[in-house]
């Protein structure tokens, strides 16, 4: 068996800063000429203009063909034909995660090169090298894994501060999973999505985008709430985006994002953004570990503080919807997830009681701490 080896991935080029949107044409050049843009009808009407003028100077015509919402099985195979049909050297992904997620799919199976235009900071899809298929109706279905990340991951943070704050709340919790897992996967020398053991690069930019987020989101989401940019919004953003991107995929993913996928199965968690399941997950996993108190208080309240979830509550559970919070245990502990990179054994039963447990700790944190009583979840469908 060959000795394992240690890997850092990332994409070739990040660009961030308000105003990006119009240099896109400039930096998309010098990747391929006959671009494919893929954005669903929202975020094109407010997003479009922009980005076909600046692909018009750039001596480019964009095309652009409607993301339908999401990224399964399906949609991405439709993508990879209009890709074909179109004779694009390069797909761009417009918008969020899913839409950017099926883009890299897609251009994958294409043969061409791929772009990431993120215009939320809500995940860190963007600059990876793989992506989260889903049924039809929303539930996780595997992850895909390709050769190359993007070629180009532009930020428009102006953008991203004129999006609600919601969507960068739902960003700082998936980044902070990103150093809690990144720890975990360090302890057990599980190996990372970039194919080998953890670096020590991937592992300190994982920490690096938890610091940055503990200094900066409180700051960052009241900006975002005001839909400006500020210097502690620029961190956030490259925190969300960047950092917990390269730090996930070659830091280690572990609980936190197993328990997000397994909870993909209980169908009251429908419609809530990506990182808000992380951030249950995220506490979760710090049941499971048994960390000290101190470290679970002060996580629930600080994500609390952002306006992430941090009761079952919040994203449509109950401690007595016993046979959905089993349904999520055992869609977390399959073999091929991620929760098997934690530095010991977890068990589907583990993760039912870790989960169910923390309804009563998250409402006790949050009075203790003059925190809002949760308000109850209620998928729309």
């Amino acid at each position: 068996m060959d000795a394992p080896v240690r890997s850092v991935i990332s994409p070739g080029r990040y660009v961030q800063g308000p105003g990006a949107i119009a240099r896109l044409g400039e930096y998309l050049s010098a990747i391929g000429r006959t671009p494919l843009v893929v954005a669903d009808d929202v975020v094109w009407g407010f997003v479009g203009h922009d980005v076909e003028a600046s692909l018009t100077r750039a001596g480019m015509t964009a095309t652009r063909e409607k993301f339908h919402g999401i990224p399964s099985a399906g949609e991405i195979d439709r993508l990879t034909a209009v890709i074909r049909d179109t004779g694009a050297d390069v797909a761009v992904a417009v918008g969020g995660g899913s839409t950017i997620d099926a883009v890299k799919a897609s251009g994958y199976l294409a043969g061409i090169r791929w772009v990431s235009v993120p215009t939320v900071a809500s995940t860190d899809a963007p600059t990876s090298a793989l992506a989260v298929v889903y049924t039809d109706e929303g539930v996780f279905e595997e992850y895909r894994f390709f050769p190359r990340n993007p070629d180009l991951v532009l930020v428009d943070s102006q953008l991203v501060a004129n999006a609600p704050a919601t969507f960068l709340a739902a960003g700082v919790g998936d980044a902070l999973a990103t150093w809690l897992e990144a720890r975990a996967t360090a302890a057990s020398g599980s190996l990372t999505m970039a194919g080998g053991t953890a670096t020590l690069t991937g592992t300190a930019l994982a920490r690096l985008s938890w610091d940055v987020l503990w200094e900066n989101a409180l700051v960052a989401m009241d900006a975002a709430r005001d839909h400006v940019v500020t210097p502690a919004l620029e961190k956030v953003i490259e925190a969300n985006t960047l950092l917990s991107g390269l730090g996930f995929e070659s830091g280690g993913l572990a609980a936190a994002h197993a328990v997000h996928n397994g909870l993909t199965a209980a169908p009251q968690t429908h419609g809530l953004a990506h990182g808000q399941k992380v951030n249950i997950g995220s506490i979760t996993q710090l049941v499971l570990e048994g960390a000290p108190s101190a470290e679970i208080v002060d996580f629930i309240e600080f994500t609390t503080r952002v306006g992430l979830p941090t009761t079952l509550t919040e994203i449509g559970l109950r401690p007595e919807d016993t046979e959905e919070i089993q349904a999520v245990a055992r869609a977390a502990t399959v073999e091929s997830e991620t929760i098997h990179s934690m530095p010991f054994t977890v068990r589907a039963e583990d993760v039912a009681a870790a989960l169910t447990s923390i309804e009563r700790l998250g409402r006790r944190v949050r009075e203790r701490a003059g925190l809002p009583e949760p308000q109850p979840y209620r998928h729309a469908h």
